[in-house]
């Protein structure tokens, strides 16, 4: 395997992370259950799927991410935003019901 090829498999490993923390976050979000977030919650979800469809492009075209592989400023960057926002959002949630 080429130092690229491990570049590329490298990134795919650390957003298919990410999206296992997203979907966590998402699963507190539902135990908590505050209906005050439910349309910022929807837009973490259209975040989140947009990312995943992201990983599936990677997937099916390596040589591309081979090209963006060091560039630390793109997907990488909205990864991170939008857990953030998710862990912010669970955080405030929790802190009205008190964690489940």
């Amino acid at each position: 395997m080429t130092h690229i090829n491990e570049l590329v498999e490298q990134h795919i490993r650390e957003h298919e992370s990410r999206l296992k923390h997203i979907d966590e976050l998402l699963q507190r979000t539902r135990k908590a259950g505050d209906q005050d977030v439910d349309a910022e919650l929807e837009e973490v979800k259209r975040d989140r799927e947009q990312l995943y469809e992201h990983i599936q492009q990677v997937k099916k075209t390596p040589e591309y991410w081979a090209k963006k592989a060091l560039d630390k400023a793109g997907p990488m960057g909205v990864w991170d935003a939008v857990a953030q926002r998710l862990e912010n959002l669970v955080e405030s949630m929790e802190r009205k019901t008190g964690p489940k």
